[in-house]
């Protein structure tokens, strides 16, 4: 989840929303924010999982590999249920699946906490300012996760040498 992704959002606001069909051909209801904030948490979401998995394997310390264990079960979870609410309201979200690269326990885990603290501000303010009830509490709900995430990856951050 990048400045890009943000800028290609807003320029698609300013641009006026072009609302999408569903797969039977009705118009999603969703405002261009919403669906932005659904496809790159989507993204990210997969790239937590295919991380998550790499430092399962490689990760030297275990509590690396207790890190990356939880992000595949927690990341898991919530992909399912963005897959679910994007499915309600008619939003084809991104599928293509990351490939992990590993370089170190120590590199893995600098990413995630900056991961972290740019997804926790990324869900907390679709929390407060989006459209969408459904997609607002996934993003409230989420948010808590995250921060609990961003907490476990500072505190392993902490143990590496």
């Amino acid at each position: 989840m990048c400045i890009l992704a943000l800028v290609i959002g807003a320029m698609s606001l300013a641009g006026g929303a072009r609302a999408e069909t569903t797969p039977t051909g009705e118009d999603s209801s969703l405002s261009a924010k919403d669906k932005t904030f659904m496809k790159k948490a989507a993204k990210g979401g997969m790239m937590e999982v295919a991380m998550g998995q790499v430092a399962e394997q490689k990760a030297q310390s275990d509590d690396v590999k207790s890190f990356g264990k939880r992000m595949v079960t927690d990341h898991s979870k919530a992909n399912d249920e963005l897959k679910s609410i994007a499915s309600k309201k008619g939003v084809q979200l991104p599928s293509k699946e990351h490939s992990g690269k590993w370089t170190s326990d120590k590199a893995y885990m600098d990413m995630m906490v900056k991961d972290h603290e740019k997804d926790l501000a990324e869900f907390k303010e679709e929390a407060s300012g989006g459209s969408d009830p459904d997609v607002k509490k996934f993003a409230d709900d989420t948010a808590k996760i995250v921060q609990e995430h961003l907490d476990l990856a500072k505190e392993t951050q902490g143990k590496l040498k």
